[in-house]
């Protein structure tokens, strides 16, 4: 055996530059919570500190999904980004800053072999500290992380992947809701108190549900003590997942992402969901309409030479019906019914209607009060396409 082993990978073992001189933690004030109406309105705030820009504020944010669903690759490639301060989802800029990513399921070999593939012969960010042994926030586990933001004033993130090895055991004689708001209390106070983004990694429950939120596992004190919850789920089409995301400081708002096997990391695809979750035909009824607003289903059979136009008409009705697409009496398709009752501008040579800038969010996402659920396709659309 060595004579000196390597010392177990944990948060008390951190190894810090010997040429450095520490230097003494910053002093905190003790927030202050209480004021007049008068003197609170007065007050100056600044703007919540973002991890990822619309996406990852200051504060607790709950990321749950399914199993296997890329959970890990996905903190793993924000806590990378992030602590190199390169682009999140290879598009979306954040400013870098020191993150702290306890990896509690992983040994340090899996950690090396996943970093290597989403680094991509980059070099790895000494920004990112990874931590595979923690106890659970009662036993020490908050004063561990605190100890960390202390020597890190700067700290951006903290990742804890996954949350349950951290909550610890619950507390005698409460409620199941209690006891979940209390577990999530400890990452609320610690991101509160040094004003980073600490993401809990979690699991969805097996049964879906039409509202993400309620997909979160166990009780509504675990969704209800967190400033923000993201739910990872899987999608058809051209995605491969939707990031389902709302909260205090962050708008309800769904992003495409698809996921890339070879490098281990997930991108943000542009426009709209709908545009990637439903099928090619519709995918491509619904760029076109948007592109001419008031076509008519013989107009868009120039862009899907193989479907014939009962199916186009069929697909353009049903999409009418889940709220896709808005139809006037004249059978002409617009992409929303504002657009429908606008006046009539700049004809399209191609259609004869009325052109319409696109209506592509300037942000990518799309916001969950904009979108409908989508109606299932029969056996003769999927054959057609």
């Amino acid at each position: 055996m060595s004579a000196n082993p390597i010392p177990p990978l944990h948060l008390y073992s951190v190894p810090s530059d010997a040429e450095t001189v520490p230097m003494a933690p910053l002093k905190r004030e003790r927030p202050r919570t209480a004021w007049t109406a008068d003197q609170l309105m007065d007050a100056h705030f600044p703007e919540p500190k973002w991890a990822v820009p619309g996406i990852l504020a200051e504060g607790v944010s709950l990321l749950a999904g399914p199993p296997k669903v890329g959970k890990s690759w996905l903190s793993l490639g924000l806590g990378l980004s992030v602590a190199a301060g390169g682009k999140a989802f290879d598009s979306v800029p954040v400013e870098g800053g020191p993150v702290l990513y306890l990896a509690l399921e992983d040994t340090p070999r899996r950690l090396q072999t996943r970093m290597g593939k989403l680094l991509g012969g980059q070099p790895a960010p000494a920004g990112l500290t990874l931590v595979t042994e923690c106890p659970p926030f009662p036993q020490g586990g908050s004063e561990a992380i605190a100890q960390w933001l202390e020597r890190n004033p700067d700290a951006r993130m903290v990742v804890i992947d996954v949350f349950a090895k951290m909550r610890g055991q619950a507390p005698q004689g409460v409620s199941a809701y209690d006891a979940d708001y209390v577990s999530v209390g400890y990452a609320k106070r610690l991101a509160d108190h040094y004003g980073v983004a600490v993401v809990l990694v979690h699991h969805v429950r097996k049964a879906g549900s039409d509202d993400f939120l309620t997909e979160v596992s166990g009780t509504n004190g675990i969704a209800g003590a967190a400033d923000a919850t993201l739910v990872l789920k899987r999608a058809r089409g051209q995605a491969d997942g939707i990031l389902h995301v709302t909260g205090r400081d962050v708008d309800e708002s769904e992003y495409a992402l698809s996921f890339q096997p070879a490098s281990g990391a997930w991108h943000l695809l542009d426009g709209p969901v709908t545009d990637h979750t439903v099928s090619d035909t519709r995918a491509t009824i619904l760029r076109y309409v948007r592109a001419h607003p008031g076509a008519k289903p013989k107009d868009m059979a120039s862009e899907l030479p193989h479907v014939d136009l009962d199916t186009i008409r069929r697909t353009c009705n049903r999409m009418a019906d889940a709220g896709q697409l808005t139809k006037d009496p004249g059978g002409r398709y617009y992409p929303d019914t504002e657009t429908r009752m606008q006046d009539p501008g700049e004809v399209s040579a191609l259609s004869g209607c009325p052109v319409a800038p696109s209506d592509q969010h300037e942000h990518p996402g799309q916001s969950e009060l904009d979108l409908s659920a989508l109606s299932c396709e029969d056996e003769a659309e999927r054959t057609a396409e």
